[in-house]
């Protein structure tokens, strides 16, 4: 059973050591996953073939589900079916194609900084979902991350391009969603989160396979460093991200994962200060302090006695 603030704090000293200790493990293995999709931009500007984001996608989630499948040999059984077909269309099957649009459209580190804005969305989902109402301190929190991430991207070289801000947006509203809808749904006994994670992204995966031979066509032949590239969203940006990220979301609240996600655009913006030779202006550099005190700040947060969303 997952720790809550209310177990930790009605179990004694001992108890109370015990659930800091777990609680900082947990945020440390969640934040795997921002982590490594913060290096995606890197890699498909670097790695991959261009103008195929929805290849990319493809590639990404349903390989990867595939191997979770084969490695748990556990299938959905009762409502899971539509419910893993949910939050796989939400997760990955419309996210990825918009993730790595925006990723070609959209200048360095500057799709992952919008993704900031994102625990707003998700206060507002919870509140839908649960009727719970978002605390000064997280709100405060999520205004600081969208302040930081307006700051990195207002002022950043090049002109935004519209279609790929639309994307970004829409899709870290679904993945927001889904963080939500996960929290609810939970996880049905006796069954891993390495099942869990196989079959969402293998139903999304599925669900890109049309989408990417009529969008895109007949992939092209590729090469070393292309393969190189897929392989790494596969196996490292995929499976184990996802693994790391749907466990966050069944031991945290659903407030205090998305926050985690800011780490994903400090990565992005680090990969492209040490990869890419990128710089920031100082005003830049404010944005980035910002939204990482913003994430920070959001993982002490003192819990309330309401629902753990």
């Amino acid at each position: 059973m997952a720790y809550t603030a209310d177990t930790a704090a009605t179990s004694g000293h001992g108890a109370h050591k015990g659930y800091h200790r777990a609680r900082l493990s947990d945020i440390a293995l969640t934040l795997i996953a921002p982590i490594t999709w913060g290096t995606t931009y890197v890699v498909t500007t670097e790695l991959l073939p261009p103008d195929r984001p929805l290849l990319a996608s493809l590639l990404r989630a349903l390989p990867a589900g595939l191997l979770l499948l084969a490695i748990t040999r556990q299938l959905p059984r009762g409502d899971w079916w539509w419910k893993a077909a949910v939050l796989g269309t939400l997760n990955f099957g419309a996210f990825f194609p918009l993730l790595f649009l925006a990723a070609y459209r959209l200048p360095g580190g500057v799709a992952a900084t919008i993704a900031a804005v994102q625990p707003l969305i998700v206060l507002a989902v919870a509140y839908l979902v649960f009727r719970t109402r978002p605390t000064l301190w997280s709100l405060g929190a999520a205004l600081a991350g969208v302040l930081g991430v307006g700051l990195l991207v207002l002022t950043a070289a090049g002109a935004l391009d519209t279609t790929g801000v639309i994307a970004q947006l829409t899709g870290i509203t679904m993945m927001g969603t889904a963080i939500v809808l996960a929290k609810k749904w939970g996880r049905p006994q006796g069954t891993s989160m390495l099942s869990i994670a196989g079959w969402q992204m293998t139903m999304g995966g599925l669900m890109l396979i049309p989408v990417a031979l009529i969008g895109e066509g007949i992939p092209p032949s590729l090469t070393g460093t292309n393969i190189l590239g897929y392989a790494y969203l596969t196996i490292i940006g995929g499976a184990l991200a996802y693994v790391c990220w749907f466990r966050g979301i069944e031991r945290l609240p659903s407030t205090s994962v998305v926050f985690l996600g800011l780490a994903n655009p400090m990565t992005a913006t680090l990969a492209g200060l040490v990869i890419l030779g990128q710089t920031l202006t100082a005003w830049q550099t404010v944005g980035f302090v910002i939204a990482l005190a913003a994430m920070v700040t959001s993982q002490v947060t003192p819990n309330t006695k309401r629902h753990p969303t």
